[in-house]
């Protein structure tokens, strides 16, 4: 296995083994995935290599686990992505067959979730690129792993950038990078927003990525129910602990029910807690599929990764993580409130 971070001292060998593998002039079967219920950053990182490898004349496929919030269909090369919940038998006989598989966003394979089998299972060249902390040993053969990266999708622009590869860029890749960039780093507010990221966007915007229209598609096209969702939210679910700069917000299935929840609805709601002057810790907890889900934020250095890690068999970044949980929603919440009660201690 090579496993690598992407600015190591053998950065020059890795990109030239992975440059080797997708070279033009060797046309190879090459499969895309991503993890479960993907954001901005997911599909977006995932779409722009799908567009640039089919512009080296490869035969790509982008294999989703599960389908994602309507706001990200807009993007280009959406209607050719191919759902594995919804096409089992196709996206295995396709995965089967794969040279490559490029794997983003993620650092575990249980992130996604059924299609993790056939994943595992293929003799296909595994490359993974992602920002997530501690990835799984023995996931990929080539590994390209930057937490200090605001999001894969600029990790990605680093990666093509390192391969000269960037004469590839256009409109529609550069777009999908923007987004990307712009949903994981919570629209350039987040600590891991740097000079670099900013350099990065400035290029993708030079290449025709239309930030104010991306903005307005991602933020600014929401449902008149998920609207009603959150102010419901607001008004009848958010808890707050001051004494433990503390909030959480929870739905039941019922209550998605009511609101007529659409995949994607309550994205972001979590950080209306933090929006919220002193709350340092934030929670939300919602019962989707039979399952209870939390999405976990922070400010400073409280460590939700780890919190998810250990309580919610989760995982993700220092201030933004998620993880189940066994029990009920009520019972979730005495859990999270326990823990906010060991915060500052």
């Amino acid at each position: 296995m090579i496993s690598f971070t992407i600015f190591a001292t053998s950065m020059k060998e890795i990109i030239k083994e992975l440059k080797h593998l997708i070279d033009s002039k060797s046309k190879k079967k090459i499969v895309i995935t991503t993890h479960k219920s993907p954001d901005g950053d997911a599909i977006g990182s995932s779409l722009a290599i799908y567009h640039l490898l089919n512009k080296i004349d490869h035969t790509v496929h982008l294999i989703t686990p599960n389908d994602y919030a309507s706001s990200l269909h807009w993007l280009p090369g959406n209607n050719n992505v191919i759902i594995y919940d919804e096409q089992i038998e196709n996206a295995n006989k396709i995965t089967k067959d794969a040279d490559i598989i490029l794997m983003l966003d993620f650092n575990n394979i249980n992130r996604i979730g059924d299609f993790a089998d056939t994943i595992a299972n293929s003799s296909a060249v595994k490359v993974l690129i992602d920002h997530h902390e501690d990835p799984s040993n023995n996931l990929a053969d080539i590994m390209i792993s930057k937490p200090q990266c605001s999001s894969t999708a600029e990790l990605l622009y680093e990666v093509i950038d390192n391969m000269s590869m960037t004469q590839y860029l256009d409109k529609d890749i550069a777009e999908c990078l923007y987004v990307g960039i712009m949903t994981d780093t919570g629209s350039f507010k987040y600590p891991s927003t740097t000079e670099r990221t900013h350099e990065i966007v400035s290029k993708l915007i030079k290449y025709g990525a239309n930030n104010s229209k991306i903005h307005d598609l991602i933020y600014d096209n929401s449902s008149e129910n998920r609207i009603k969702l959150l102010g419901y939210c607001l008004n009848n679910k958010l808890l707050v602990y001051p004494e433990n700069n503390s909030a959480i917000i929870s739905l039941n299935a019922n209550e998605l029910k009511k609101f007529n929840f659409q995949k994607g609805d309550t994205e972001g709601f979590v950080n209306y807690c933090l929006s919220i002057k002193d709350i340092k810790f934030a929670a939300f907890v919602a019962e989707k599929d039979g399952i209870v889900k939390l999405s976990l934020r922070s400010k400073g250095d409280i460590r939700v990764n780890d919190i998810a890690k250990k309580n919610f068999n989760g995982g993700g970044h220092i201030n933004a993580a998620g993880g189940v949980s066994q029990l009920s929603v009520n019972d979730t919440i005495k859990e999270l409130e326990k823990i906010i009660n060991n915060l500052n201690k």
